[in-house]
């Protein structure tokens, strides 16, 4: 990773969050973390797989408050997150936030990164989502790759 470990440090916390779930079994994913850990930032990969968007909300909230990520008693952590996790599962959805009433099931991995950022002259906190993996019909072999990205400031 020589070449490649130069230019890390110059991603954006949105493509280290989304590298960290592409990249999750791979040697790269440690360069991903050490990145982050360098830049002060909290971060989690987890996985979830059902056909109800409120277990998949539910999974990505509780590995968030699990791993201290995001404080579960502030309002404003939690709605931060809420809203990030809504915006990348539309990615995955195109659009629609429905799964199981439609017959659609996701399998996901997926990472959460919080950190300071320079954002249009803002300097502040912000968390970001990024979901990786299936959607298709509850049945094997019926399914294709979906992705999406949610970032919110906190």
């Amino acid at each position: 990773m020589n070449n490649q470990g130069s230019q890390i440090n110059n991603f954006s916390m949105g493509k280290l969050t989304s590298l960290l779930v592409l990249m999750h079994n791979t040697e790269m994913v440690k360069e991903i973390e050490q990145e982050l850990i360098s830049r002060g930032c909290q971060f989690t990969v987890g996985k979830v797989g059902a056909m109800d968007l409120s277990k998949v909300v539910s999974a990505i909230e509780t590995s968030a408050k699990t791993n201290n990520v995001i404080n579960s008693n502030s309002y404003r952590e939690v709605h931060a997150l809420y809203h990030a996790i809504l915006e990348a599962m539309q990615g995955v959805s195109r659009g629609t936030l429905q799964l199981g009433d439609i017959l659609r099931t996701v399998g996901l991995t997926f990472s959460i990164v919080r950190g300071n950022i320079d954002f249009s002259g803002y300097n502040g906190e912000w968390i970001s989502v990024f979901v990786y993996g299936t959607i298709g019909a509850p049945k094997k072999g019926f399914e294709h790759d979906a992705l999406g990205f949610g970032f919110n400031h906190i």
